[in-house]
């Protein structure tokens, strides 16, 4: 079975698992801290061993990379690596705010550039968001693209969760020019919703970002023909390390990109 297809399985399951848990005081119930260094919660833990158990089912040869299990070896000779954030948006997913995902990528190599298939789902609505590398990027059965057009309202997608008074000043500009700023709680749905063209740039400079949290909204939001870059304006790339903490911005266009580079002065 493809990658592609063994993620878009694996995703559909998480869905039927976890869309009655959201929201439900099971949902939040702790289980300590997971390999990513948050607190894991049920509705994290189920989800994880719902891609788990498919992929042994299956026997699918690879290496997970899960947010809250860690490194977890499916094979002694794995074909690439499972890249696993099944809950994206915890908190957004324990209050019942219908906005969190489960974003899986497969990747050849220990470098996010080798990342060759993506899914992300909506867990609130089912939509699914994929891309295979070279294939484009889809939402259910239909080709999706970035925002080419000048917008009649310019979205600016900004993460500030946790950010340091420094950050907030420097960015301060993109809430005082004419964008309409969002941050919606979950980083890899928010790449899907720029891949889609709702969303026209997405920044996040924290420093903050897992490679778990966006692997797949990487590979999609490339496939619908969007820049991402790193704080040095160069094409994202970084190893798969749990370590590995990322900047970065997602931008439709390169007039777009000037405009906001030239706001926050990058």
């Amino acid at each position: 079975m493809q990658p592609i297809n063994v993620l878009k399985e694996a995703s559909k399951l998480v869905y039927e698992n976890v869309k009655g848990l959201a929201g439900t005081k099971a949902a939040a119930k702790d289980h300590g801290v997971g390999a990513g260094g948050d607190i894991s919660r049920k509705i994290d833990v189920v989800a994880e061993k719902t891609v788990l158990d498919y992929l042994k089912k299956i026997k699918f040869e690879c290496i997970v990379l899960g947010e809250e299990c860690g490194r977890v070896e499916l094979s002694k000779n794995p074909k690439g690596f499972v890249i696993m954030d099944a809950i994206d948006g915890s908190a957004n997913a324990v209050r019942g705010i219908p906005f969190f995902c489960c974003s899986l990528a497969f990747a050849t190599e220990d470098k996010l550039s080798s990342v060759t298939a993506g899914v992300v789902t909506d867990l609130s609505t089912g939509d699914m968001y994929w891309a295979a590398r070279g294939r484009g990027a889809y939402c259910n059965s239909k080709r999706i693209h970035v925002h080419k057009e000048k917008p009649v309202y310019k979205i600016v997608g900004i993460n500030v969760s946790g950010a340091k008074p420094s950050l907030i000043k420097r960015i301060q500009p993109l809430f005082e020019n004419s964008n309409h700023a969002r941050h919606l709680g979950a980083n890899a749905l928010e790449l899907a919703l720029f891949s889609r063209g709702l969303i026209d740039i997405y920044i996040d400079l924290r420093e903050k970002i897992r490679v778990t949290d966006m692997a797949a909204g990487y590979l999609i939001a490339r496939e619908a023909g969007g820049k991402i870059l790193d704080k040095n304006l160069e094409n994202l790339d970084s190893d798969l390390s749990y370590d590995t903490r990322l900047s970065f911005i997602a931008a439709a266009n390169d007039e777009l990109l000037k405009e906001i580079l030239q706001q926050i002065k990058l």
